[in-house]
Formats: C-alpha cells, sequence, structure tokens
C-alpha cells in the first residue's frame, strides 16, 4: 500500500493526461460527428454519400489501426505529426466521431416530420430547419447516448498507451514494471482512476435521461 501512495505523483500524471486525451477528443468528436450527422441527413445525394462513407470507414476499421495510420503511415507520406498527444486526438476524434454521428442522426430521425413541415412553412430554409428547429430536439433526446459513446472514448484512450503517449494505462504499465511486488494494487490504482472519469460520467448521463423522459 505504501508504493501506491509513493506512486501517486505518477498517477495524477497519467490522469491528467487521459482527462485532456477524453476532454479534447470528446469536444472535436461532438462537432464533427454532428456535422456528419447533417451530411447524413442532406437533401443532397452527395452529402449523404460522403457522410456515409466517413461513418461507416470510422465504425468499422479498429482504432489501433487508426493510431497507426496516423502515427506511421501519414508520415511516410510527408505528412508529420508531432509524437504524443496531437495524433493520439486526431486518431480518437476521427473513430469517435463516426459513433457521435450516427448518435445524432438517430436523434434527428426521432423529430416528427411535421416540425420540419411547420418549419419549411413559414418560409424556413432546410439548413434553417436542421439548425434551428430539428437539431436542438434532436441533441436533447441523444445527450445520454452521446454521453455513453465519451465514456467509451474515455476508455479507448489506453490504446495510445502503445503510441508514445503516458496516460494512465502506460503508466500502470509502468508503475507494475517498477513495483513487480505490488502489481495488483497498481493496477487497482489505474482502474480507480479510470472509475474517476467514466462514473461521474454515467450518473450524469442517468440524470440527464430522467430529466428528459420527465420533460416529455
Amino acid at each position: 500500500m505504501d508504493s501506491v501512495i509513493e506512486a501517486l505523483p505518477r498517477f495524477w500524471d497519467g490522469f491528467t493526461t487521459t482527462l485532456f486525451l477524453a476532454v479534447v477528443s470528446g469536444v472535436l468528436s461532438l462537432v464533427f460527428g454532428t456535422i456528419l450527422a447533417t451530411f447524413r441527413v442532406s437533401p443532397l445525394k452527395s452529402l449523404r454519400i460522403v457522410g456515409a462513407t466517413i461513418v461507416e470507414i470510422g465504425r468499422n476499421t479498429p482504432l489501433t489501426l487508426v493510431f497507426i495510420f496516423f502515427v506511421f503511415i501519414l508520415p511516410s507520406m510527408g505528412y508529420i505529426l508531432p509524437l504524443g498527444r496531437v495524433p493520439a486526438i486526431i486518431a480518437l476524434t476521427v473513430y469517435t466521431s463516426a459513433f457521435v454521428c450516427e448518435a445524432v442522426r438517430s436523434g434527428i430521425n426521432s423529430v416528427s416530420v411535421g416540425q420540419a413541415e411547420a418549419a419549411r412553412a413559414i418560409g424556413l430554409g432546410s439548413t434553417q430547419t436542421l439548425s434551428l428547429v430539428v437539431l436542438p430536439q434532436a441533441l436533447r433526446t441523444v445527450v445520454p447516448p452521446l454521453i455513453n459513446v465519451l465514456i467509451a472514448l474515455t476508455k479507448n484512450t489506453s490504446v495510445a498507451a502503445g503510441f508514445a503517449v503516458v496516460e494512465l494505462t502506460a503508466t500502470g504499465r509502468g508503475l507494475a514494471r517498477d513495483y513487480p511486488a505490488d502489481v495488483l494494487w497498481m493496477l487497482l490504482g489505474v482502474a480507480f482512476f479510470y472509475l474517476l472519469i467514466t462514473i461521474p460520467a454515467g450518473t450524469l448521463a442517468g440524470y440527464i435521461e430522467r430529466k428528459v423522459v420527465f420533460s416529455r
């Protein structure tokens, strides 16, 4: 147990790195995922095709391969990214945006067609109808599943441990090597710090879901 207390500064560094990756990638994923969702429901066939292609590639490609592309393949093509957090954030954003897109799209599809028809009847165009009428209603209903996607993103940051990012998993691996007699305690410490992010997020998702059901 003394070794865990001694290792707390390293745990904290790994925790803050994981939290940074999760927050930055999460915000970017929400932005790009929502944009992709608008592509998927666009009246323009070309945009629907682009959106569907990006989402299908993103959803069906393992996250490790996405990391390999941005860390190794892209630099070999002449596009050099700084090692560490930048390619990790890009990879996590690209991967997670596809899942955010599908969650938002399901919310858009759940909005009554009459809402869009009423908006068009008062003279709103397609873009205005989507941004002012449909999306606000859709986003309210998809907040709980979006938080679940972000919880998965937090756990997916562990893949960055294999690509020069010292986050929680990499920290735990290093501590297990440095304290071989206390491997179990070190792994429990890593799990505890992950739970510091995921449990509050899950509680928030449940609270928002209850509020949404009540408001309906």
